[in-house]
């Protein structure tokens, strides 16, 4: 293999990010509307409709690192390569299940026992989790195949998460537009049965949009056949990079480091998006229209932020950009704790943490990369046992959460609950984050195990013994 570092073109690296806009619009209406779907609009029970996303969290989580696996063992379809073929039978499945999600059940009404809801959208929500996670860790394990410059791996992960801002800004933008509409021929500003149709026309439309953004992906980029990698020059003791299969990788201390920062990463990012619609309408009351507003501010403040990640990230190192991502995420939430009345204050406040959101997020990804390196024939697994841990945290606490919660009505004495929900799950988990970045800035993100294990061989063994002992272990 050259040492030449690879890039891509401008065109190229566009049509590669536009290729998780379909997953990105969804997660967006995932992580941000379900709750607020079935239990506010739907009327499910908290714990019913936690249920359902626990259901759908657990689904993506064993089928992440499964997809992993099995992504990095098979050869795809014909010529089409074995990333893009993952990539088109995950968006069939988001394709075939996605609009059911957030529409009642054939002839379900307001009186339809909630049992009936469930097992409706049960099979909906696993299909389009087995989709999710196909089409997301693809899409990954193309950065590493595509180019092999650590900052160039930087720059496709910035391009990837801008293109996921605007994602979100096009259904906080749409859901605000027909909260509008429907606005104008009713006062009522609080959720309910009525606002049915709005989330129904707001999942088609996202729904139609993502259909032509992975056409254009799979038109536009093309999946190098790249040669498996040498792990020993035949008949010299000299390692050019031991193969990693997925079994090396759970041996490796630096794994379980970026791991747990991944999950960080994302139970900050995910349950703030999941509870702050709660948060504005129960514990701030603010009006509906609030719920794709500040959302909307928050990515709009994400996507600048973005842009200036690939100079700061050349200027500081990785590590040192994800902990000034960091900073602006405590400051939200001891805002949010001090100020019990914020009113349109919020904004501000939104800003704060959309910023900081986008900067851990990307970081915590080209993180992710740069642990896989050029070990691209495992990289899938990496990238599915990265996403299993941050599913199921993210399940499991929103689980707990909506198992909390103290009433079942607006009342006045439970406004506090959502406000707590929002300092913990953005000041704490980033104290938490902030704590394994500190072993990173120990013990850098590098393979050491393996290759430990080989140079110890190498210094004690003549060179046919290495080669049969060597090749024992990394088989």
């Amino acid at each position: 293999m050259s040492d030449q570092p690879v890039t891509l073109p401008v065109c190229r690296r566009l049509t590669y990010a536009v290729g998780h806009f379909f997953n990105d619009l969804c997660a967006s209406m995932w992580f941000t509307y379900l709750l607020v779907y079935y239990h506010s609009v739907l009327g499910f029970k908290d714990t019913n409709a936690g249920a359902l996303l626990l259901v759908g969290q657990i689904a993506d989580g064993i089928c992440t690192p499964l997809v992993g696996y099995e992504s990095d063992r098979t050869s795809g379809c014909g010529k089409y390569g074995k990333r893009k073929t993952w990539h088109l039978v995950g968006t069939i499945s988001v394709f075939a299940s996605f609009p059911f999600i957030f529409n009642p059940c054939i002839g379900c009404d307001e009186k339809t026992p909630q049992t009936t809801g469930m097992i409706y959208a049960i099979p909906f929500i696993i299909i389009f989790q087995f989709g999710w996670a196909a089409t997301q860790i693809s899409h990954l394990s193309l950065i590493p195949e595509l180019v092999t410059c650590e900052h160039a791996k930087v720059e496709l992960t910035s391009y990837r998460y801008a293109f996921t801002v605007v994602a979100n800004i096009a259904v906080y933008a749409v859901a605000w537009l027909l909260f509008h509409f429907q606005s104008q021929h009713t006062e009522d500003q609080s959720l309910g049965w009525v606002d049915v149709p709005t989330f129904r026309y707001l999942s088609l439309i996202i729904w139609a949009i993502g259909i032509v953004t992975s056409i254009i992906f799979h038109l536009g980029t093309k999946e190098e056949g790249v040669q498996p990698q040498e792990s020993e020059e035949t008949g010299s003791s000299q390692i050019s990079g031991p193969l990693l299969l997925w079994k090396h990788w759970l041996v490796e201390p630096a794994f379980y480091q970026v791991a747990i920062l991944y999950m960080c990463t994302r139970l900050i990012v995910n349950l703030s998006q999941t509870y702050i619609p709660m948060y504005l309408t129960n514990s701030l009351s603010l009006p509906k229209n609030y719920i794709a507003t500040i959302p909307l501010v928050m990515y709009v403040s994400g996507f600048v932020s973005s842009l200036v990640m690939k100079p700061v990230n050349k200027w500081i190192g990785t590590s040192m950009v994800y902990f000034v991502g960091l900073v602006p995420i405590m400051v939200f939430s001891f805002w949010v704790l001090v100020d019990t009345n914020m009113g349109t204050r919020v904004y501000g406040a939104a800003v704060l943490l959309g910023a900081g959101s986008a900067v851990i997020l990307v970081m915590s990804l080209s993180m992710t990369a740069k642990l896989i390196g050029d070990q691209r024939q495992s990289g899938a697994f990496v990238y599915g046992a990265m996403s299993f841990t941050d599913k199921v945290a993210n399940g499991i606490g929103v689980m707990i959460i909506q198992a909390l919660h103290p009433c079942h009505t607006l009342d006045s004495d439970c406004k506090w609950f959502y406000r707590t929900v929002m300092v913990i799950v953005t000041g704490g988990v980033a104290g938490v984050a902030a704590l394994c970045l500190s072993t990173l800035l120990i013990w850098p993100i590098a393979i050491r195990r393996r290759l430990a294990v080989i140079r110890g061989l190498m210094s004690t063994h003549d060179d046919e013994t290495n080669s049969r002992e060597i090749n024992g272990i990394l088989n």
